[in-house]
């Protein structure tokens, strides 16, 4: 499935937003929380974040089993992070993000975008309802590829 069949897939409770509004979030965000971002380069969380730190995003690493990935200090969640963040990525089994979207709401952030096979209508809703942009079961690094 490539960019184009991600972008318009939809569910009964979801749908990605258009090309214009992702393509408008990524050059808006700065700071991005990577939720899951493991220090193993094997790991797509740690190749995906690599990429975006190469095109100049601020990557605040959340995993409380790592002290450190990418050389940039680990939190253990997202409400320790000083500062604000623009966007979550959740790289967490479906199961776990309504609770990574309800943290993503107390601290502020504009939007969450949850990776390809990260798939929960019920974590999208609750972003939606309160005012996120939400993006699912899309990988950030091939949008940002494919679209900026």
């Amino acid at each position: 499935r490539g960019l184009a069949g991600a972008l318009s897939h939809a569910g009964p409770g979801w749908r990605n937003p258009p090309y214009e509004e992702i393509a408008g979030l990524l050059r808006s965000i700065r700071r991005i929380a990577v939720v899951g971002l493991s220090s193993k380069p094997s790991r797509p969380s740690n190749g995906v974040a690599a990429y975006l730190q190469s095109h100049g995003y601020e990557i605040v690493p959340i995993n409380p089993n790592e002290t450190e990935t990418l050389g940039i200090k680990a939190f253990g969640a997202l409400d320790d992070i000083p500062g604000r963040i623009d966007l979550v990525n959740i790289f967490r089994r479906a199961e776990y993000a309504p609770g990574v979207v309800v943290e993503a709401i107390k601290i502020g952030a504009r939007a969450v975008w949850m990776q390809e096979r990260v798939v929960s209508e019920e974590a999208f809703e609750i972003g939606r309802k309160a005012g996120l942009i939400m993006v699912m079961d899309l990988c950030m690094l091939k949008a940002h590829g494919q679209l900026l």
